[in-house]
């Protein structure tokens, strides 16, 4: 019988370690017996966007990602557009999430990004009703001005001023999380100020999301042993679980009570102010056969916070990068501003109008 000594072993783990360091450079994911793919995607899962990008550029959109035997992790990923329309739009019925999703995103309840079926489209629908609804249009119109007058520009100020480096992604993080917050639930979390603090609410939606992508790159019994332990990714989002819950539920609870107290008012009026979206979800009836009990508000409140932060601030890092990047678009921009300028206004800020599309 052949048996393997401690030698043996030893070189087999250096040899390992020499391919897990140096392995793929400049190519793609190598796919190892047994392994599969995971090396490469621990190596990079610091820059997890830009390998994503590298790969699927070099694979003509779509590339087929193998996971460790018997862990259940191959991804197919792609952006070709035929590709995402065939998923998305006109086969979309033949795609539910399945358990699977909604194990791994388990912290999201039975909220949108988690429902199939026919709880998919109620809520689908109820959204889009609420969204497009002339009270919530005048309350992100007054919310979107206030936020950049109050917040964004008083902090950009600062920061020239005292001739700062900023971190946009950060900055805009925080100012899409206070937006977003204040259109879902009215009230203010205070994450955009010259202080920059720390806000717990902030903090967990982050962990929660850390914690998310990494159950994508380690199989589900290393997550499910991290989450029985309580230990790694899994103790942060236990913990952010907790905060996110917490102040979610004291967010309607305040709701709730404020809206008791504007009992009195005729329906009429309540229907013509300006609201946000969590008071829309209490007093719109019952037409499309949801429950709305705190534990819906709660799933939904957390999705549509998911929805609107950092997809926001994303597409607004990216364009001033992208900006940044090619001065004549940035010097037409610039053109197109001072075109719509009254003539002889000396102001340093502009706030400009919001004009819905017709």
């Amino acid at each position: 019988m052949v048996s393997l000594g401690y030698l043996e072993i030893l070189l087999a783990f250096i040899f390992f370690i020499i391919l897990y360091i140096f392995g793929d450079n400049n190519d793609l994911p190598w796919n190892w017996p047994v392994i599969g793919m995971l090396p490469s995607m621990l190596r990079h899962v610091n820059r997890v966007h830009e390998m994503c990008t590298e790969i699927l550029g070099r694979t003509g959109g779509t590339f087929w990602l193998k996971g460790p035997w018997f862990a259940n992790m191959d991804m197919l990923g792609t952006v070709d557009p035929a590709n995402v329309h065939h998923v998305m739009s006109s086969n979309f019925p033949n795609f539910p999430k399945g358990p699977e999703f909604l194990k791994m995103f388990d912290v999201l309840g039975d909220g949108i990004f988690n429902s199939d079926a026919d709880l998919w489209k109620n809520q689908r629908k109820l959204a889009r009703v609420l969204i497009n609804h002339q009270r919530f249009y005048r309350f992100l119109v007054k919310t979107s001005r206030g936020k950049v007058e109050t917040g964004l520009i008083p902090v950009l100020n600062h920061v020239s001023e005292q001739g700062l480096i900023v971190d946009l992604q950060d900055l805009f993080q925080r100012f899409t999380f206070d937006t977003t917050c204040i259109l879902i639930t009215s009230y203010d979390p205070g994450c955009l100020s010259i202080e920059f603090p720390d806000v717990p609410f902030a903090k967990a939606m982050d962990d929660t999301e850390e914690a998310l992508l990494m159950r994508h790159v380690v199989p589900e019994t290393v997550w499910r042993i991290q989450s029985w332990l309580g230990i790694g990714h899994e103790k942060k989002l236990s913990e952010a679980w907790k905060t996110l819950d917490r102040v979610i539920n004291k967010y309607v609870s305040m709701k709730k009570e404020e809206m008791s107290k504007k009992a009195g008012l005729k329906g009429e009026e309540e229907e013509e102010e300006a609201v946000d979206l969590l008071t829309s979800y209490l007093i719109e009836d019952d037409t499309f056969n949801l429950k709305r009990d705190d534990k819906f508000l709660r799933d939904t409140v957390l999705n549509l916070m998911l929805a609107g932060r950092d997809t926001t601030s994303s597409a607004l890092t990216w364009f001033i990068w992208l900006v940044s990047q090619h001065p004549t678009v940035e010097e037409k921009i610039r053109e197109e501003l001072k075109s719509v300028i009254p003539e002889g206004e000396t102001e340093k800020w502009r706030i400009f109008e919001a004009k819905r599309a017709k």
